[in-house]
């Protein structure tokens, strides 16, 4: 059964067209997901799906009576009720019968009150209740909310905290909460794995294992699309374009796929060229006239292949203008925090060249806070942290609080590395995706993608030695993922990261260091 179908789909702002003849179609069980680069267009489309936003043209058909629970990208509840009564009101029907039982168990306690016919028609419309009630799922919703909110860990959060209050993930985790006990027919999430930690992500992962329902998202979590992706869809310029299977598969049949498109394209233009050949020759002769025209008439009917379009991706390369010595960082007794308030206490560990070494851990454990005091931009609270010899730090932080807000993207570059003169500047913001006229963009109006390939076109020209990386993936499409990781693995520095992006850690890491309470513990690979 299709629960979902859009046909012609088009959108545009002003004068940029987002996209335009898009068909996509989700049936029941379904799982899917819309992979393509940032700026694409994906988190429209969802919102045109769900009803959010309408579209130009085309038109989206749901299923009679069809329950749908949709995540946005930018998700977090915002409301002054407690966790629990938020929750709970995902659940206003079973609460509702609840009050009724209880009318009719207060009118049932009196028997003297009714007559013979009218008692046994309170114990049959208690009877139906009761069965409804018990249908729906009202001797379970309450373990139903605890299960899902362990899972997404709110354990240790009082329940009657005000919703307001939280932090901004916090508010995320809720939303996809609320979300997830709706249980409903069609679940569309925009990155829902956005603010959730490794234990966070492997809960998520299995719950929508279970999921009777039908799914669709976006994400650019590979090991989520491929646990669980059916279908894929690729949103670009020239439209979207179904794979059955999950990422991984997509990936091959799109390889083969453009190469068969190119193989196409050359043919063709082999066979034109020799028909314009044999028109050229024979065009001039009164004996091979009818023949040449003949051939023209051909011709021009062809209908002709464009060239397939090669994606344009980020030319990333790191390199280290000089070599560190043997050990490049030793932690020794160390407490870090803020304030005097520790988050951890009495770390120890070295990290030697040549290293690229994975920090795990829940949120808030101190990830970044121990990589902004490695890299010197908060001080150490007790202990010792000692670079070694001709280590040259470069710092990636998550926030690019680096960027200066009210400057051309230009100017950013080239007011810190000021001996490269203007075509060596550009030519490297062209790497990174900042053609012509896009240097003068102002860098407050950068999307998080653009603010993330911008700092590490930074960097990159630093030329250091070894890499202080938080969250380096995040807001940036596949395709700039993987060309980071493939920078990283050629690197001849040392390199300690953050990131919640399974996969980029395996690819990437040669060490994982595990943060928590008691300290900290490494792992080979």
């Amino acid at each position: 059964m299709v629960l979902l179908q859009a046909a012609q789909l088009e959108k545009s702002y002003g004068t940029h067209m987002v996209f335009t003849g898009l068909n996509l179609t989700i049936a029941e069980g379904e799982c899917a997901g819309i992979v393509g680069i940032n700026g694409a267009g994906k988190s429209t489309l969802l919102k045109i799906l769900t009803g959010e936003l309408p579209p130009d043209k085309g038109e989206v058909i749901r299923a009679k009576n069809l329950s749908l629970a949709y995540l946005p990208q930018e998700g977090g509840l915002d409301s002054d009720k407690s966790i629990w009564d938020e929750l709970v009101s995902v659940f206003a029907q079973l609460i509702d019968i609840e009050k009724q039982l209880r009318a009719l168990e207060a009118q049932m306690a009196d028997a003297s009150q009714h007559g013979t016919g009218s008692y046994r028609q309170l114990l049959d419309n208690y009877d139906q209740l009761s069965a409804l009630y018990k249908s729906s799922g009202g001797f379970t919703y309450e373990s139903s909310i605890r299960g899902v909110l362990n899972g997404l860990k709110f354990s240790d959060v009082d329940l009657n905290t005000p919703v307001n209050t939280l932090s901004g993930g916090q508010k995320t985790r809720l939303s996809l909460a609320r979300c997830l006990l709706r249980e409903p027919d069609l679940l569309i999430l925009d990155e829902p794995t956005n603010y959730l930690d490794m234990d966070n992500l492997a809960w998520l992962e299995q719950y929508l294992q279970s999921f009777r329902g039908a799914v669709l998202m976006v994400s650019h979590d590979r090991y989520l699309l491929d646990a669980l992706a059916s279908t894929i869809y690729e949103l670009t310029q020239a439209g979207l374009t179904r794979y059955s299977g999950n990422y991984s598969s997509f990936i091959e049949q799109k390889a083969l796929l453009q190469e068969q498109q190119l193989k196409n394209y050359e043919r063709q233009q082999q066979e034109i060229a020799r028909q314009e050949d044999f028109i050229q020759r024979n065009m001039a002769r009164k004996s091979t006239t009818k023949r040449a025209q003949s051939r023209l008439k051909a011709l021009e009917k062809i209908e002709r292949l464009e060239r397939p379009e090669e994606e344009r991706r980020v030319a990333l390369s790191f390199r280290a203008a000089q070599s560190s010595g043997k050990e490049v960082l030793q932690v020794s007794n160390l407490s870090i925090g803020y304030s005097g308030q520790p988050l951890l206490r009495g770390l120890s560990f070295l990290v030697t060249k040549g290293e690229r070494v994975a920090l795990i851990g829940p949120n808030g454990i101190g990830k970044s806070t121990l990589l902004k005091t490695i890299a010197k931009e908060l001080p150490p609270l007790e202990g010792q942290l000692k670079t070694g010899h001709k280590v040259e730090i470069g710092y990636y932080d998550q926030e690019q609080r680096s960027l200066s807000g009210h400057k051309q993207v230009l100017d950013e570059l080239w007011d810190r590395y000021p001996h490269l003169d203007e075509v060596e500047i550009r030519t490297v913001l062209g790497r990174f995706l900042f053609p012509g006229d896009g240097v003068k963009k102002c860098v407050g109006d950068l999307s998080g993608g653009e603010k993330a390939r911008l700092t590490l076109a930074a960097l990159m020209l630093k030329q250091a030695n070894f890499l202080i990386l938080d969250e380096p993936t995040n807001h940036l499409d596949l395709p700039a993922r993987e060309v980071l990781e493939e920078a990283l693995q050629d690197y001849q520095g040392t390199i300690i990261f953050v990131s919640h992006d399974r996969y980029f850690i395996n690819k990437t890491a040669t060490r994982v260091m595990e943060l928590s309470p008691a300290g900290v513990a490494s792992y080979l690979g």
